[in-house]
């Protein structure tokens, strides 16, 4: 078995829980490779006997892989995405911070939790991608031009609303006057657009969320529309430009660029353990607020 493992940073007391893991997957004979930066933060912190191959980019990463691991939180997963990207390796996500949607096996059951990993006993769940598209050229989009959670386009060095002219398809929706605007995915509900007053999405739902934030038309409210949709977006405003996030990732556009966002042609493949189902993650971090530290 090969394994990939990426994390972007050195969480207090985590350390005992890499060592762990690299102890774990050791013994079980399983091959380790782990991203460049944050085996230099390992061998910072700790001191590990063991040499181990090293991957920097998306390019040096193939399907030969079994299973990726992500160390910290959902934000992790989230840059782990982008190593990952169409390669259809499953992503276990070790929630080593404190919120865990994406990130689900729990750091105190970690030893427990990889043995059955390792003994094929989880399911997947696939979940979908949003991309982007823009009128002028932008190297930001290049390659990284999806999302997993969301985009959303929002006003840049001002306090003054932005207006972001929205069309599902080719038929005008309306004209937001508002901070920003989130095109959220079903995985994404809740993050920034439940945030915001968003619906939550089931993860295999075929849709998207619209989730203006913080509109000055009183009358504007979330809106869920099949991902099959093609929405396009144009933002004017006071300012000369606009930013733009992919998830944690941020560019700048010129007003009155057009935008084009669609379902991307890939989905991610999440690891799921019997116990770790969307609505036990629910029930525990967010419906009846259960200690989120757990």
């Amino acid at each position: 078995m090969k394994v990939g493992i990426y994390g972007q940073f050195y969480h207090e007391n985590s350390g005992k829980y890499v060592q762990q893991l690299l102890d774990l997957l050791h013994q079980k004979g399983v091959e380790v490779i782990i991203e460049e930066n944050f085996l230099k933060l390992i061998h910072e912190n700790e001191e590990i006997n063991k040499t181990y191959s090293h991957f920097s980019t998306f390019e040096e990463l193939d399907k030969s892989y079994d299973l990726f691991f992500s160390i910290g939180g959902d934000g992790t997963i989230l840059q782990t995405v982008t190593y990952v990207r169409d390669l259809e390796i499953p992503i276990v996500g070790i929630n080593t911070g404190r919120l865990g949607f994406l990130a689900t096996v729990n750091k105190e059951k970690l030893v427990s939790s990889v043995e059955e990993i390792l003994k094929n006993n989880y399911s997947i769940t696939e979940r979908s991608l949003i991309s982007i598209k823009t009128s002028a050229p932008n190297e930001n989009f290049d390659e990284l031009n999806f999302a997993l959670n969301e985009i959303t386009v929002s006003r840049k060095n001002s306090t003054s609303m932005i207006s972001v002219d929205t069309s599902l398809n080719g038929e005008r929706l309306t004209n937001y006057w508002a901070d920003g605007l989130i095109i959220s995915t079903p995985t994404g509900s809740t993050g920034y657009s439940l945030s915001c007053g968003g619906p939550v999405i089931m993860p295999k739902t075929s849709s998207f969320i619209l989730t203006p934030i913080a509109p000055h038309n009183l009358n504007a409210r979330p809106i869920v529309v099949p991902d099959s949709t093609e929405i396009k977006l144009k933002v004017s405003g006071r300012e000369e430009d606009h930013l733009v996030s992919l998830d944690s990732r941020i560019a700048t556009l010129p007003v009155e660029t057009e935008i084009t966002l669609t379902k991307a042609p890939f989905n991610i493949k999440l690891v799921l353990l019997e116990e770790d189902t969307f609505l036990t993650t629910l029930r525990k971090k967010l419906l009846w607020g259960e200690d989120k530290r757990n």
